[in-house]
């Protein structure tokens, strides 16, 4: 696995998010020209 680091492109995405009440789709290209920070984890929802 490469390092990320913070001159790097992200990849376009495509997922469901749950905001304001309303569980909408959402991609990259919805936060085109806008700040954006991106927090990725793995084993969503377990007990650590």
């Amino acid at each position: 696995m490469n390092m990320v680091t913070l001159d790097m492109v992200a990849p376009s995405f495509q997922a469901n998010a749950f905001i304001n009440n309303i569980d909408q789709q959402i991609t990259l290209q919805s936060y085109q020209g806008k700040w954006l920070i991106l927090f990725f984890y793995g084993n969503d929802f377990t007990f650590v």
